[in-house]
This record gives C-alpha cells, structure tokens and sequence, in this order.
C-alpha cells in the first residue's frame, strides 16, 4: 500500500491506496492560516504541518490494520519560505505562496537590480508575489535576527521529508518557484543570484518527486507510528500532484484546479515564458509545465458562506437556479490582489450591479461566474487551446461551478473519478518511486465529462468583455483603497 499526504492551505489530506489505485482510507484534517496583517498568511510550521501531517498518518496506519506499506509521499502548499537553523529547526512561523504579498517592494527592487528581461530569460518568470526570492530580501531587511541564524530554507514538503528522513532535498518543481535563484534551463540552482537574494544559506540538494529522498529514520518512527525503514519520495508543491492525480502529463493537458485558490497547470513541450504566467519545471524528469493561480476563488465562497451563515450545499443549489448572468451582477474577484495574469498584489475585489433585489443566490453565483472568468482570461494567456481540461478539487462537487465554468470557456471538462486532491497524486507518486509502474488512467479513469451550453456561452461572452473592462476602469481606485487598508485608514478611531 502508498500512503499519500498533502499540506494545504485550510487543511491537510491523507489517502490510502493499494498497488492498483484502490483507495482504501482518506482522512481530511482542518488547520487555520494566520493572517498577522494586511496581505500576510503564515503557517506555522510544527502545530499547522507537521500536527496534520502526524495526525492524518496515525488515521491511516488505524485502516492500514497492520498491512505492509510500500512508500510514502508528500506535497503541500508552495512556493513558501521556512527559514531554519543547521539542524531544519523553523526560526518563524513560514511566509506562504502568492497570497502573502508582504515583498511587494523586494519585487520591484529585485527586477530593477537583475533585469526583468533577464530574469525571465534565466528563471522563465517575472518576479511576483509567487516568487520565494523577494521574500527572502524581505526577511533581511525587516527580520535580520532571524536571517542572520538562517541556514536552510524549507517548504511545507521538504519540512516533512527532512523530519522523516533527515535529508535536506527539495524536488525540481519547487526549486523552480524559488525565481530568481533557480535555472530553468539548466534544471540547477542559479548560484550566484541565491547568493544574492539568500547569502549564508545552504542550498538544498535537488532531486525529482518521483525519486525516493530517504527512508523514515528510527526516531520519525517513534514520532508517527510510521515503519522505520519506509521510502518516502522528495515531495512537491501540492498543485501539481493534484495536476498528477488528473493524468496532465501530456503537452496540452490542463488542469482547473477548484480550491481556497483557483489554480491551472498545463504540461507543455518545453521552457517557454508566458508574460503573467509561470514557466516551471514539471514533475517528471525533464518536464515543464506553465502555471497559473489565482489568488482567490474558494476563499471567496466560504467568506460569502459565513456571511450569509449558510453551508455550501445550500448556497450551490441556490446559486444553481439563477440564469447566466446573476440577473445583472458581475464579479472581479481579486479580494487578496491577484496574481496572473494580471500581476497586482493591490488589485481588490468588485461587485458591479448591486441592487436591493440582489439576494445572497445571486452574489454566490456572481462569484463562481466571477471566477470562471478569471479561468478563461488564464487559459488565453497561456497561448494554444488546450489539449484536454481537466476539473479537480473539492469545487467540482455538484457540477454547479464546473458547469460555469466550461460555459464560460466553451471547452469540456474532464472529471476524473477521485477528486480528492494532491494526496492521490502524491499515492501515485510514490508507487511510481518504490518501481511499481502504476498506471494513471487505470488509478483515475473519467467519471464525467461537463460540457458547455451554447446559448449560456453566447450570454457569457457579453459579460466577459465587460469583466476584462472592468479591473482597468477601477485601477486606480482599487489601489487607493489598498493603500488606506495597509495602513489600517479604514479603522475608525
């Protein structure tokens, strides 16, 4: 048997799955994210990783039932910056991906100091929020104490793989989010630019997800119940284990993944950068990828879902009876900013078309509209129609948003039959690891293909034009409001 763990950002996924793909637990653990200030998330690293981590292994060993285990694989949130001593001891709590927009300054700092021409030349993306190397300027200048005893830089992945093993390794993917310490073309770490950026900090070994790292030390045994002696592969971002899980491996394929985040990762042929989007490594030796994320998309649900105190399945029901449109509403959804392809940190949300005979059905669909569109200006970006689209995570529930979606694109959807997110793909990842040539479609074969509704798409067009409009027309009002909120104007005193 795999067993397969994911750190996300609202919680952690554990799965147990037999050599033929079977899945035989799954167990989902809650965890917070902290919010210290405006445009901040945080995780720490010991009660948020490895507690769920802990936690969704001691489930899975119970209906395991003795049974031998085979290897083990983790993912997680990323790119994301742990700093930590010599011994992978975390110094402060780790600064997440690109919701946290704190290096806003680094990022221009940075660009202007290496060129953005050149960054995008060597590392195959602009600086943004999403990239790990402003951050670490930022640790310096504002947190010298900490950079100062910094010696390993870790990520949700890497955290756990060196408490199980020991071994400090981070996979290829991930390096190649670190922008701009990480070659893209050379697949290895750009030396002098990490010296730069992380000056005395020692670079982790790379090595790919589908390579076992180590295996679990007599100590991590004790720990979590897990055999000493275990594979346990170098780990990955969670986003494309997920993309794993969906079969993308094949120049073309796509996945729309429906989280916390809207996130899309398409396999292509080979390094190409895309303006506003990431150029990446892929999963697989001497694979590439382009990717996307934008920097809301469930989060907005479940605040509209606390809101109105209701639960989701009420609010997708209701949203579902309302036509194409929301009877006049049109959502920008960059309420955390927004990261591609519009590359704004200060972008902020819009509800355009308000109205007394607005109720909460209409305001829930306006925002699962409101984010499809952010997946169809995504999709443009990235250039060639793609191949296949794949639809995974826990929005495809009830076909609802997934149905707006593909009417919003015109493009069919795939839904495989487990949803259940990155743990599978990590399952997979380990089974590839440990020499069992498992096989995706036979693991993951479709369950259901959502296809677009031609009168719906034609109505959607219309609105799409005005969505496109609508983030420069309130540009400058958007950022003005961010500026009040950062410096906390919006407090009444």
């Amino acid at each position: 048997m795999l067993v397969g763990i994911d750190i996300g950002t609202s919680g952690s996924k554990g799965v147990l799955v037999g050599a033929d793909g079977t899945v035989l637990a799954r167990v989902t653990r809650p965890h917070s994210t902290s919010r210290p200030r405006p445009g901040w998330f945080e995780h720490d690293a010991e009660t948020v990783w490895w507690a769920g981590f802990t936690a969704c292994v001691r489930e899975l060993l119970d209906a395991a039932g003795g049974r031998t285990l085979s290897g083990l694989a983790v993912s997680g949130i990323g790119p994301v910056l742990l700093p930590a001593d010599d011994c992978g001891r975390p110094l402060r709590p780790a600064i997440l991906y690109g919701v946290d927009t704190r290096a806003s300054a680094e990022i221009a700092e940075l660009t202007a100091e290496l060129g953005e021409e050149s960054i995008v030349e060597r590392c195959g993306s602009a600086l943004s929020s999403q990239a790990a190397g402003p951050k670490w300027r930022w640790l310096y200048r504002h947190e010298p104490g900490v950079a100062g005893r910094t010696r390993q830089f870790l990520m949700a992945s890497s955290y756990l793989v060196q408490r199980l093993t020991g071994e400090y390794v981070l996979d290829h993917h991930s390096a190649s989010q670190c922008d701009p310490m990480y070659d893209l073309r050379a697949g290895a770490w750009a030396a002098d630019w990490a010296a730069l950026v992380a000056p005395g900090v020692g670079l982790p070994r790379l090595a790919w997800p589908t390579e076992v790292a180590g295996t679990v030390t007599a100590a991590a045994a004790a720990e979590t119940g897990l055999p000493a002696g275990l594979p346990v592969t170098c780990g990955t971002i969670d986003a494309w284990a997920e993309a794993t899980s969906a079969g993308v491996r094949e120049p073309g394929d796509t996945m729309v993944m429906y989280g916390t985040t809207m996130f899309l990762v398409q396999a292509v042929a080979e390094a190409r950068a895309v303006p506003g989007l990431w150029a990446t490594r892929g999963v697989f030796p001497g694979s590439y990828s382009l990717a996307a994320g934008m920097a809301t998309s469930g989060a907005i649900t479940d605040w509209l879902r606390e809101l109105f105190d209701g639960d989701f399945a009420e609010l997708v029901a209701a949203a579902g009876k309302v036509p194409a449109g929301s009877r006049g509403l049109l959502m920008l959804p960059y309420f955390a900013g927004e990261r591609t392809p519009v590359p704004d940190p200060s972008a902020r949300g819009v509800i355009a078309g308000l109205t007394t005979a607005h109720g909460r059905a209409e305001l829930y669909r306006s925002a699962l509209e409101g984010t499809a569109y952010g997946v169809r200006h995504n999709l443009e970006a990235m250039g060639a129609p793609a191949r296949r689209l794949v639809a995974v995570g826990g929005g495809t529930q009830g076909r609802v948003w997934t149905g707006i979606v593909s009417d919003v694109t015109r493009t069919p959807q795939h839904v495989p039959t487990e949803t259940i997110g990155a743990c599978f793909g990590d399952a997979f990842l380990a089974a590839v690891a440990v020499g069992l040539e498992p096989d995706i479609e036979a693991w993951n074969p479709v369950a259901e293909v959502i296809r677009p509704d031609a009168a719906r798409a034609d109505r959607y067009d219309e609105f799409y034009a005005h969505y496109r409009a609508l983030y420069p027309a309130t540009l400058d009002t958007a950022h003005f409001l961010a500026r009040h909120q950062e410096l906390g104007a919006y407090q009444v005193k």
